[in-house]
């Protein structure tokens, strides 16, 4: 039976349900009809029964009654010795009760003699004799017999017809379920995004496809999520490689260079010691600012809290520019201000002065000498900006889009001083940016210079 489908179980159940009522149904009429009939036989049996005495009483015989006789109709008396005396019977009467099997007087009941049934009612005469009238029910029988026919038919046609709309219905009804079970095969076969179709909420159906339909969406968050992270972990993954072997790498040269100066000095001792201390000295400085910028790297991507309080965005910015001035005198480098009043950001001020220098930093290396460099200050709205721009030879859109990462370094033929930096300074910018909740981008292209550009926001007592 468990291999037998829901559909067919519920198609058997409701025909089961059906029969059994239409069986009810057909039962209960005939019997009620052969009620009724016999009711009917018994009023005439009884009139038959008054009329036959009126007649005995006036006339001594039954001629009267015969010719008022119905054709199951049977009137007779019984002598005091069991035998039968005078009788009248209709045309369609083919037996006779038994005398021996009467009711008592006054009752009517059913009596059957030689295949047939009658319903009989005996009056007591005088001298102990019995008048029987009688009414066979073959004609009863026969309605009742052509109504159960009827029934039978009829039933058997309703529940035909029940059947076929039984599997409509059926098919109808579990139309939900089957886009349920291909709704789950879907997403057995890896579509997360497959979700039930929307029925109306104020059914069962509906509110369990509703229920569904949620529980899949957050599967899907959730599987989406997993991807994400797993992606993220892979991606985490291999920057770290990356990093660790572009440190090992950046950490190698200065350390080869002073492994050989000091095997140089070592071979040579009477070369000049002050020079070589001194490239010994540049290279272990190279190294140790690389270092910092790798710990401030590590610093920043833990998290960790910086220092916040009022800064003057155009102060930092008229300092590096300063600065930047008596790095590279002969260098048009220009401070331009947008609008009346000094933008005021909250954030850590040593940081922030190591964005706009970094940025300045950049321009200057990656620019000829006679090329501009301008630092523009301004505000709009609720955030405040620093933007860095030359007329520099510019970078290609997958350089610009590779700028921040760390030991990036562009075409060597765009960098104005090759052994300077450490790939790192756009790195730390980005990282510093994003520390303080704002962000850096850049504009350009071949030919046309760079802009970078830092969005912070301001002090709430400034916006």
């Amino acid at each position: 039976m468990s291999r037998v489908s829901l559909r067919t179980k519920l198609i058997a159940a409701m025909l089961a349900l059906v029969a059994w009522t239409l069986l009810v149904i057909g039962a209960a009429s005939v019997s009620l009809l052969r009620s009724y009939l016999i009711d009917r036989v018994d009023e005439q049996v009884a009139k038959l029964s008054v009329q036959t005495l009126a007649r005995l009483a006036h006339s001594g015989d039954l001629t009267y009654s015969m010719q008022r006789l119905p054709p199951e109709g049977l009137v007779q008396v019984v002598e005091a010795d069991g035998t039968v005396g005078p009788s009248a019977a209709g045309e369609s009467v083919t037996g006779r009760p038994s005398p021996a099997d009467l009711p008592p007087p006054g009752d009517i009941a059913t009596r059957a003699s030689d295949g047939v049934s009658w319903r009989v009612k005996t009056v007591s005469l005088p001298s102990g004799r019995t008048l029987v009238t009688a009414i066979g029910l073959g004609g009863v029988t026969q309605i009742t017999t052509r109504l159960g026919l009827i029934v039978v038919l009829g039933g058997a046609v309703v529940l035909a017809l029940a059947g076929l709309l039984g599997i409509v219905l059926v098919r109808r009804s579990l139309r939900p379920l089957a886009e349920i079970e291909r709704t789950a095969g879907s997403i057995a076969a890896g579509n997360m995004s497959s979700r039930i179709p929307d029925r109306d909420p104020r059914t069962e159906v509906g509110r369990l496809a509703r229920s569904l339909n949620g529980m899949l969406a957050q599967i899907e968050k959730a599987f989406d999520d997993r991807s994400r992270s797993e992606a993220a972990a892979r991606e985490s993954e291999e920057r770290m490689r990356r990093f660790v072997a572009d440190a090992s790498h950046e950490l190698r040269t200065p350390l080869t260079s002073i492994r050989g100066y000091a095997e140089f000095h070592r071979q040579a001792p009477q070369t000049d010691v002050t020079r070589l201390m001194r490239r010994i000295e540049s290279e272990a400085e190279r190294m140790s600012l690389l270092v910092d910028d790798l710990l401030l790297l590590a610093r920043l991507d833990q998290q960790r809290p910086l220092q916040s309080k009022p800064v003057d965005l155009l102060a930092i910015a008229g300092d590096a520019v300063q600065d930047a001035r008596i790095l590279a005198p002969g260098r048009s480098i220009s401070l331009a201000v947008e609008g009346t009043t000094a933008p005021i950001v909250p954030g850590d001020e040593v940081r922030l002065r190591q964005v706009v220098g970094n940025l300045m930093s950049n321009a200057l290396t990656h620019t000829p000498d006679g090329v501009p460099v301008t630092v523009t200050v301004g505000a709009a709205g609720s955030e405040a900006f620093v933007e860095v721009a030359d007329k520099g030879p510019g970078m290609t859109a997958d350089e610009a889009a590779r700028v921040f990462e760390r030991f990036y370094r562009a075409d060597p033929a765009r960098t104005h001083d090759e052994s300077s930096g450490t790939g790192l300074g756009l790195s730390i910018v980005s990282s510093l940016v994003k520390a303080h909740g704002g962000t850096v981008t850049v504009e350009t292209s071949p030919g046309t210079g760079a802009a970078f550009r830092v969005v912070l926001r301001l002090e709430p007592e400034h916006d």
